[in-house]
This record gives structure tokens, C-alpha cells and sequence, in this order.
């Protein structure tokens, strides 16, 4: 059973500090969708005055880790979460708060058949950045986080 959702929104900061530090928030959350957001703040900003590429990239990867927490979370003992490879671009200026919508399309269940299986699964989230809502919303930026699932070794499989 997936780990209770307001575990991940109060856990999650805590678990990675670099969420508190930067005051990413979360505006929604499921089992395969995340929405959290980054505030506006100076010492966030670039040269040209935009969020800084590495805030983005934090923002974007953070969202992922909330659903993989709410999927994963609740079997520490059988596995450990690792992010494999991520892809990100920089679609426009981020000006403002942004906000990162991230989609976990496989299915935990799948997931957990090649874990169940012995093999390692591979499986990829996408994340859209933007700025704005309603009308005056601006994709911002795209980014995609490979994941893998490490089986935790025990003792008696030596």
C-alpha cells in the first residue's frame, strides 16, 4: 500500500532539506502527480533577472521525488529510490513563482512486478515548468527524471 499523501507533503521537506531551503510548496498532490511551486525571490534569479536554471532543475526533480516518496515510501526495506539520468530544457524566461507539474505515467503495480521479479525497473517522469495561470500562463520549461528502483539486499541472499 502506497505511503499515506500527508506523510510525503509534511515528510518530504524534511527528508530532503533542500525543498525547505528553498520554499518550494506543494499545491497538489496524488499517487501519479505532483504540483509544487517555487516562490519568487531575488536570490533565486539569474543574470537576466529569470529563476535560476538550478532552482528550475531543483523544483522540477523535487516534484518527481514526492511521487516516487508517495509510491515508494512505504517499502524502504525492499528498495532505494535513485534518480538515474534527468533531461531538462529551458523553454522561456521563468519570471515569477513557478510552478512544476509532475506525471508518473507507469503504474506502481507494474513497477512492482519487476521488483517482485528480481530486476531493477527503469521508469521515466515528466515535468512541465511553467509561470502564471489561466490565461497568462508560459510553459517555462520541460524536463524528464529516468528512475530506478535499487533492490535492497539482505543479509540472506549472500
Amino acid at each position: 500500500m502506497p505511503i499515506d499523501l500527508t506523510d510525503v507533503r509534511e515528510g518530504l521537506s524534511t527528508t530532503v532539506p533542500m525543498i525547505a531551503t528553498l520554499g518550494i510548496t506543494f499545491e497538489d498532490l496524488s499517487y501519479d502527480r505532483a504540483v509544487l511551486v517555487l516562490p519568487d525571490a531575488a536570490e533565486y534569479h539569474n543574470h537576466i533577472g529569470g529563476l535560476h536554471a538550478g532552482a528550475m532543475f531543483t523544483l522540477a526533480e523535487s516534484a518527481t521525488a514526492a511521487i516516487i516518496f508517495a509510491n515508494f515510501g512505504d517499502i524502504p526495506d525492499v528498495v532505494t529510490p535513485l534518480a538515474v539520468e534527468a533531461t531538462i530544457r529551458y523553454l522561456k524566461v521563468a519570471m515569477g513563482p513557478v510552478t512544476a507539474v509532475a506525471t508518473m505515467e507507469t503504474p506502481r503495480d507494474e513497477i512492482l512486478q519487476t521488483v517482485a521479479a528480481g530486476r531493477r525497473p527503469e521508469f521515466t517522469i515528466a515535468i512541465e515548468l511553467s509561470t502564471g495561470d489561466g490565461t497568462d500562463r508560459l510553459v517555462t520549461g520541460a524536463m524528464s527524471v529516468l528512475w530506478t528502483l535499487r533492490l535492497v539486499r539482505r543479509d540472506s541472499d549472500a
